[in-house]
């Protein structure tokens, strides 16, 4: 170990369970299986090091797909079939269509399968102790967005478990950054860009969804802060004033036509007429959780979604104000997963309002009790889904040994691209459709610290780093509920949430090829080096302020997700409808019933948001239903 790694306290113990590398993890066979046993009497949620798809949880699905592994050895006849209804999928949708389908069919029996050793999907709980003090965060799916615009399944969903959305409005603490004068922040590297600079300005989408204190930075101000060329700084500070339209022969929806035609670089070379390599650097990476670059994000969602500079030189309207982001459990959209699991599995935890579970105990040891008519069983990788005379007979393999259960009907909730492997006998057409999906790729990662002081003195709660491991790191949301409650002192231990989407910019790569690109990297990054990168970034970041990573930080987890974000379609690469559910579409020809099988999953739905995840889960239950 290096010096500085010792400086960084790559040495100190904060626990290194289940931190075996990614690339190793990726290439082990069967027989690597029982190993992963071991955690079985673990609480999945406090486990650290590499989480989410955690080593061994995507093995046996890359057997299967990637080396067209079919025999599995002896196959042995589960001893609980047959049931109503199988599910292959734990996630948001799977749960949701447990819960449509047992509301409706009352003492069904059902079981879902899942290869990780936790259920929800990206709804990831991640949870620490330190110094005594118990902090609850999220490692994926973290919000409720703009509920009010939900489906009538999806608010039944939710009001049938006890969400009551008027809570949040109290629960989330949003005067925090006010009360405690945290800005935004662009931070600079000085390995990358010569000198360690923290810019108080906001570059992209922080005003959309966090409540920070205003900065006291101008836009002008603010592009002559930053480690670029003076050129550079004279063409960034004109991007951030300008208030002319700069494509005016471009009228109403011609103006839209061309902004979703062409990319955000193009947009600025084309029509603001940037020509500054570092310009572009800056903004590289800053489309947010688009997984791409520049170069290959519309110029329309870069400047809406990704809150990008320009969208007065666009020429376009004043956007209206959305609903407001607040809709957060302590552990995201966990809470929700964990609320469907207790309405259908009472033993897992106590009654009560759906706000108690945030810190109640849940008893994972209940998700596949023997005699429950409902059933989770985890660490279970399904390799072949099959229409019998009867229904479906499901093989899966768990600590090594194939199963096979049976039962009258199947609802596949998983990734659509290993479906095409599950369930070879499916038309050629739906089996294209299936695979034509990348999801993003998705690294976040949960830092527990000691306290927070560092932020308060820089004055900063929320940081954009171009260039940098992670595009995005800020404290934890402020959200107090259910016992739980979020510390307002600075000295008192906290979360800190960072991202990274990778991808390869410049290069020609389609969005798809991007994420093929980025995957790859995800799994071949070992845990030591996710950790250094954690722990240099947060050391650049805030070492002004004190923060002092060997001995700040408490507890890491990284939840990798190789297979991220349901696949959105891009005008950029992909041939499009005006209708986005249009038949021709791949998720629209991926969604079919098969024989006794349907399909739903964010990927059914083209979108990664849990209340279309919802409603796919509602969709393949009426199927079934109609069938």
């Amino acid at each position: 170990m290096t010096l500085s790694d010792k400086r960084l306290g790559m040495d100190r113990n904060i626990s290194r369970r289940d931190m075996l590398h990614g690339g190793a993890a990726a290439l082990v066979g069967l027989a690597t299986l029982p190993a992963f046993a071991k955690t079985k009497a673990s609480y999945p949620p406090a486990l650290m090091g590499l989480r989410g798809n955690h080593p061994g949880s995507f093995v046996i699905a890359h057997k299967l797909g990637r080396e067209g592994v079919t025999a599995w050895g002896d196959v042995t006849p589960a001893q609980d079939a047959p049931y109503d209804l199988i599910i292959v999928g734990a996630g948001i949708s799977g749960l949701a269509a447990a819960w449509f389908y047992a509301k409706d069919n009352p003492g069904a029996r059902i079981l879902i399968l899942d290869n990780h050793d936790d259920f929800g999907g990206h709804a990831r709980r991640n949870e620490f102790m330190v110094d005594g003090t118990k902090l609850i965060g999220y490692g994926g799916s973290q919000t409720l967005q703009e509920p009010s615009l939900y489906s009538k399944p999806a608010k039944r969903r939710l009001k049938g478990i006890g969400v009551k959305l008027r809570r949040f409005e109290s629960a989330y603490d949003q005067g925090f950054y006010a009360r405690h004068g945290l800005r935004p922040g662009l931070y600079f590297d000085k390995a990358l860009w010569g000198e360690r600079q923290m810019v108080a300005y906001n570059l992209g989408n922080f005003d959309d969804y966090l409540p920070l204190a205003p900065s006291d930075v101008g836009p002008h101000a603010a592009a002559y802060q930053m480690p670029i060329s003076e050129p550079a700084k004279a063409q960034m500070a004109r991007l951030l004033t300008l208030t002319e339209d700069q494509m005016p022969d471009y009228k109403g929806y011609e103006k839209l036509d061309r902004l979703y035609s062409i990319s955000y670089r193009a947009f600025l070379e084309e029509h603001v007429g940037i020509t500054e390599p570092d310009v572009f650097d800056v903004l590289q990476d800053l489309a947010a959780d688009s997984g791409v670059g520049i170069e290959a994000v519309t110029a329309f969602s870069a400047l809406s979604y990704g809150g990008l500079p320009g969208w007065a030189a666009a020429g376009l309207p004043e956007q209206e104000p959305g609903e407001p982001y607040i809709h957060h459990f302590p552990d995201g959209n966990s809470s929700i997963a964990r609320l469907i699991i207790r309405d259908l599995i009472p033993a897992v935890a106590p009654k009560g309002k759906a706000e108690d579970l945030v810190t109640s105990s849940f008893e994972y040891s209940q998700l596949d009790a023997p005699d429950a008519p409902i059933k989770v069983r985890l660490s279970s990788t399904a390799v072949n889904v099959t229409n019998t005379s009867s229904g479906v007979a499901v093989t899966y393999v768990k600590d090594g040994q194939a199963m096979r259960v049976t039962g009258s009907n199947c609802i596949l909730a998983c990734n659509h691209s290993i479906i095409p492997y599950l369930c070879p006998e499916m038309p050629e057409d739906q089996r294209e459709a299936l695979a034509f999906p990348e999801k993003t790729p998705i690294l976040y990662t949960t830092v527990a610290i000691r306290y927070w002081q560092a932020w308060k003195t820089l004055g900063i709660g929320a940081v954009y780093a171009p260039g940098s491991f992670y595009v995005h790191a800020k404290l934890d949301f402020q959200v107090s509920m259910g016992g739980y409650d979020y510390p307002d002192d600075p000295s008192k231990p906290v979360l800190v949430h960072m991202e990274r989407f990778p991808h390869v910019n410049n290069e020609g790569l389609t969005k798809r090829e991007q994420s093929q690109a980025g995957r790859y990297e995800m799994l071949s990054t070992t845990f030591e080096d996710i950790e250094r990168e954690t722990r240099q970034q947060l050391a650049g970041m805030l070492g002004p302020g004190g923060f002092d990573p060997a001995r700040d930080i408490a507890g890491i987890t990284a939840n990798r997700w190789a297979h991220g974000y349901a696949y959105s379609y891009s005008d950029l690469f992909d041939e499009t409808y005006e209708d986005w559910d249009d038949p021709r579409m791949p998720h629209m020809r991926a969604k079919k019933p098969f024989g006794n099988i349907t399909i739903a999953n964010s990927d059914s739905a083209a979108i990664a948001l849990l209340d279309r995840a919802v409603d796919e889960g509602y969709r393949a239950v009426q199927e079934l239903a109609q069938s």
